[in-house]
């Protein structure tokens, strides 16, 4: 009887997740999914609430108008009402759209934005450029270049950095943007949610699909049982996850939306991912054919490597990369997840020290207790592209039963070998990440993985584009996986 009503409880929650998910893939009215009650809460506040915000908040340029959607939303409107800003504001998005359009159409774009801009006397000439970098694009415009208006950008900026923003800070419109930062920081409960089925379970919980009452969306929720945290000294990992989830905002990594806690369980509200992992995917969906092809595989490690750069451009070593922990999503796109590992460094830290991560994964000097840094996410990315590629980790076959140790001795001594799945490109990019030598294996540099991105193995990607969020489908191995799953 028992078992029944478990079985029942698992239909009724899978029945309505999958309602749910009709709703927000735009299959239903989204307002049918909305509660009322839920979503008077979300009203402003007065202003008198929120303007006591200027002292708390960073109230810098770049945190305002770059890296927060809505204070760069508020900041453009900003613009857009006051005529002597609009050809600033107008330049500026229209240089972003120059960034990321296909190439064969940005000569036509160079071209429309030196008559809108570059032409003295026109309605919205920016006469803040400097000339000569006006000179360099009418001169050069013709050759697509992902340079071509770097200076202009960056005099743009400088320009609306001064006192646009400072005028900006004094608008009606940041009133507004406080507003909305003031309604973020109010406290929100589990009563919020609506729980759906569980969507995975681990050592100190589970993960379970829900929706936000107040808007409908759907979310996964991380419950993490405070009782287990306690008894395997959980809690720390747990509370550096959620740090560093509310530090980070990338397309190439899972985001916090909430995080609360009850009675029982510290829970995180995070992006839904619903095609799987990515070990699922080279295993399971063509077991007789496991693995991918090689521009699937390069599609999905130029986004793990996009999402690692911005981890380590925050100082962030991530130390648990591997195929369980990169999720994809509706479109097959991939983000980074499970965070709990990771390790902060301090301002004037370089390098950390700690056993951390899965075996057959972890980099020689971490193995060898010396400290290290960024470089140990590189060597893990070259054991998952290569277990992309092969179906089988580079220093242990899947299924093969070896002790921890003899996998270490492997690691630290034994190179890679490489089958004819391989092509030479990606042979190269894997050596060069399982490169034994810290010092000498590719990765993040002076504050970027440029180095990295210019390999010959991601010679078909288009990093303006991935980084805008407008990748390309990797072809038709790409289309068979996802179409089998279920998620494309």
């Amino acid at each position: 009887m028992q078992l029944e009503k478990i079985k029942i409880k698992t239909v009724v929650a899978n029945s309505a997740y999958i309602s749910a998910r009709g709703s927000f893939d735009g299959n239903t009215n989204v307002q049918m999914t909305r509660d009322k009650k839920f979503r008077a809460k979300l009203k402003l506040p007065h202003i008198t609430q929120s303007e006591t915000l200027k002292d708390k908040i960073d109230l810098e340029f770049e945190s305002i108008c770059v890296k927060q959607p809505i204070g760069k939303r508020l900041f453009q409107e900003y613009l857009e009402s006051v005529a002597e800003y609009k050809p600033a504001n107008e330049i500026w998005k229209d240089i972003e759209t120059y960034n990321t359009i296909e190439d064969e159409d940005r000569v036509q774009k160079a071209q429309n934005i030196i008559s809108k801009y570059l032409e003295s006397g026109t309605k919205l000439y920016c006469s803040f450029l400097e000339e000569k970098s006006i000179l360099r694009v009418k001169e050069d415009y013709q050759n697509v270049r992902d340079d071509l208006f770097a200076e202009s950008e960056e005099a743009t900026v400088k320009f609306l950095k001064d006192a646009p923003f400072e005028n900006y800070k004094e608008s009606m419109y940041f009133d507004r943007f406080l507003q909305w930062k003031w309604l973020e920081a109010q406290p929100i409960g589990e009563e919020w949610f609506l729980d759906f089925r569980v969507l995975g379970k681990g050592g100190f919980g589970e993960v379970s699909a829900c929706q936000m009452k107040a808007t409908g969306k759907l979310y996964a929720c991380k419950k993490l049982n405070k009782k287990r945290l306690k008894k395997r000294k959980g809690y720390e990992g747990t509370i550096v996850e959620k740090r560093i989830l509310a530090r980070v905002h990338s397309r190439f990594i899972v985001s916090l939306a909430y995080a609360f806690q009850t009675k029982e369980e510290l829970c995180l509200v995070m992006t839904i991912m619903n095609g799987g992992d990515l070990r699922y995917h080279i295993y399971n969906v063509d077991e007789n054919n496991p693995g991918f092809g090689e521009d699937r595989a390069c599609f999905y490690a130029a986004q793990i490597v996009c999402g690692m750069e911005h981890l380590h451009q925050n100082k962030i070593v991530y130390r648990d990369l591997k195929p369980e922990n990169v999720l994809l999503d509706n479109e097959g796109h991939v983000r980074i997840s499970d965070l709990g590992l990771a390790v902060e460094l301090g301002e004037n830290q370089t390098k950390t020290k700690g056993y951390a991560g899965t075996p057959g994964f972890m980099a020689p000097e971490l193995l060898k207790s010396e400290e290290y840094d960024y470089s140990v996410d590189y060597f893990t990315l070259g054991v998952t592209v290569y277990e992309m590629i092969a179906a089988k980790g580079p220093f242990r076959t899947r299924g093969e039963h070896v002790e921890n140790k003899e996998v270490k001795r492997r690691i630290l001594n034994d190179p890679a070998s490489y089958t004819e799945k391989f092509s030479e490109p990606c042979k190269a990019f894997c050596e060069a990440l399982l490169e034994k030598d810290p010092n000498k294996r590719v990765g993040f540099k002076n504050g970027n993985c440029d180095e990295l991105k210019a390999h010959s193995f991601f010679k078909d990607i288009n990093w303006r584009k991935l980084n805008a969020g407008k990748p390309v489908k990797p072809g038709k191995d790409w289309d068979d996986g996802q179409k089998k799953f279920g998620v494309a």
